[in-house]
């Protein structure tokens, strides 16, 4: 029988990231070492922020106004 290999401990956090316009983007993923601090999930929704930006400047697309950021239930 082939042996099962172990899963690493997961270093992401999943965020749901709700915008302005009333879109949903479900289970984007944020480095957990970005999340360490005690500043809770506010280092989250800047890193989400500088990753639209990067989104919209590759896409040509203006870049989506992130009104919050949830952790998802997973």
């Amino acid at each position: 029988m082939a042996k099962m290999k172990s899963r690493s401990e997961s270093s992401v956090v999943l965020f749901d990231v709700f915008f302005d316009d009333g879109s949903r983007a479900s289970n984007r993923k944020v480095p957990a070492t970005t999340i360490g601090g005690l500043d809770g999930d506010d280092p989250a929704l800047t890193y989400l922020t500088e990753q639209e930006q990067k989104i919209s400047e590759l896409s040509g697309k203006p870049a989506r106004v992130i009104d919050k950021v949830v952790r998802s239930g997973r």
